[in-house]
Order: structure tokens, then sequence, then C-alpha cells
């Protein structure tokens, strides 16, 4: 695995020293906001690490390669809107890579690549999960596996509000998958803060994350995936984020939209008829949850007991 990555420097060294570093995906960059969105909060994540103590480490594959730390160029490179960049799950990696393609990491990808490398934490948007019909349509995001078998800590801000949220949570209690609120005992819905389900326990903060990560990876478990809610000033109610999805719902079934094209098409959507809210409020979850791996990073980093 290792003849396939390439590291920057700044990620090489930090790994070198045991300096703490955070993987973010690349999928947000190419599928998830619009230009030029997507590189402000590509930016804007790095940063946060970065203010944190730690490395940021954007990953994709560019050329055949999975590259590990992400210049200005190759995220514009992945921005460009003209550009065909695919889309990278788990069962995607060795055919781009043998193909010498290019390609945006979603979360299981990017859990694969950062544990390979040997980064422990991870910061991203929203996970994956159950979609709503799935007992017809079988849909259901290979995020939720990945986190099961990857030793990799996620925060997220729980998974999309476009899923069916106590499905998602069904599968991770099956898979044995931690759910932790980060200062919060409700899991948080993408959107808005509260989703009206509790979640396994709550942490104070990184240090506490830090020493229950340490726990479970010391058991020989997977990963764990930490919940921390959208900032109060961008959070959208949840029953105003409701009544958009169904309405995103009812046009991706009349557009015959169907498998890993759902997930971008209805935040599009969403986003056309929040008004943008829908928009501002991913923005400021993806740069808090950059903010709070690098807190937790360092943490780990430290050694807490």
């Amino acid at each position: 695995m290792r003849d396939l990555i390439s590291l920057s420097g700044p990620v090489r060294k930090a790994l070198r020293d045991g300096a703490p570093v955070v993987a973010l995906e690349s999928t947000v960059i190419a599928h998830g906001l619009p230009h030029p969105d997507n590189l402000e909060a590509a930016a804007a994540m790095e940063d946060a690490v970065r203010q944190a103590g730690a490395v940021p480490a954007t990953i994709a594959v560019l050329d055949g390669r999975i590259r590990i730390g992400l210049s200005e160029e190759d995220c514009a490179k992945l921005a460009d809107p003209d550009a065909a960049v695919a889309k990278l799950s788990r069962r995607d990696l060795a055919a781009c890579l043998t193909l010498n393609g290019t390609g945006a990491t979603t979360v299981s990808a990017t859990m694969i690549c950062a544990h390979a490398a040997g980064i422990r934490v991870f910061a991203t948007g929203g996970i994956g999960g159950v979609h709503r019909g799935a007992e017809v349509s079988m849909d259901v995001s290979a995020d939720l596996l990945e986190l099961a078998r990857t030793p990799v800590l996620t925060v997220s801000s729980g998974a999309k509000s476009i899923l069916d949220l106590p499905r998602t949570m069904e599968v991770l209690e099956t898979q044995g998958v931690p759910v932790l609120g980060y200062r919060t005992d409700r899991l948080p819905a993408f959107h808005s803060r509260d989703s009206g389900l509790p979640v396994d326990a709550a942490l104070e903060g990184p240090q506490a994350a830090a020493r229950v990560a340490r726990a479970h990876w010391a058991l020989g478990l997977g990963g764990l995936l930490v919940c921390n809610p959208v900032p109060e000033e961008a959070a959208i109610p949840a029953d105003e984020v409701a009544a958009w999805v169904d309405a995103a719902l009812a046009a991706a079934e009349q557009d015959g939209i169907a498998g890993k094209e759902v997930t971008p098409y209805l935040l599009r959507h969403i986003a056309s008829v929040s008004g943008g809210r829908s928009l501002a409020a991913n923005k400021a979850l993806l740069i808090d949850n950059a903010r709070v791996g690098g807190e937790i990073a360092v943490a780990l980093a430290e050694g807490v007991s």
C-alpha cells in the first residue's frame, strides 16, 4: 500500500516526528460544494487544523497515486467543474490507481488511505448512512462498514440530514461503532444540532476523546465516530430541513437519480431551495469539525492519560 502513496513534505515530517496530523477528504472539493465555495471551504478547513496545532492532510488520487497532503494547484484541479474527477469509495480505489486515474476520496476511501499512512484522526462534514427507502433500494453507504473495520477516529456532524437517521444508528450499533457526542448527548443531524436521537456517550473535550480512542484501539477494535454539532449561529431548525429534504427526494425520484449521484443531487437541491442557508451551514460545520479534529489529534499526540 505504501508504494501507492505520496506524502507531502509537511505530512511526511509530521508523521516521522510523531506530530499530530488530521486527514481531510477531497470529495467536498470535487463533488460536495459548488465552485468557489469548495476551494474556500477546503482552505479554511486546513487553516482550522493548523490553528489547532496539527498538520492538515487532504487526500485524493491524482494521476494514479494516493496523494496525502495537497497543494493549491492540486485542489484547483479537483475543483474544476469541467474536470472528470471520479468519486472514490472503497470499491473504486484500486481501479482508479491502476488506470492512472484522478479521483476525490469519500469518507470510506479517505479512512483507508489515512490508516495506511498512519494517520489516526479524520475530519469531515457528515458521514453517509442508510438512505430513506433502503428497505427497497438497499442503498446503504460503505462509510458505515468502514467505520467499523478501520481504526480511525472520524469527526463529523453526524450523518447527512437527507438520510434515515434511526436506521443509520441501528447499523452503526450492529457494526460496533461507538457514536460519541462532542460536548453533547444528542446526535447532530448535519444542518441541525439535534436529531432527537441520543448518542452512546458524551465527551467533554479533546482529551476525553483521545482517552476513549486509545482504549478502543487497545482492545483491537475499529473506528470511532465523534459527532460535533454545527455551530449555533449557522444551525437550521430540523423541521425546516425536513421539508427541504422531502422536496429534494421527490425531485430526485422524478429525475431518476440513483446510486452515488443521489447525495450530491440532494444537497444541491437543498442548497437551492434554502436560499443558500444549507450551504452556509455545511461550510460552517466542515470548518468547525476540522478544528475539533485538530484538537483531538493534538491530545492523541500528547499521550493524554
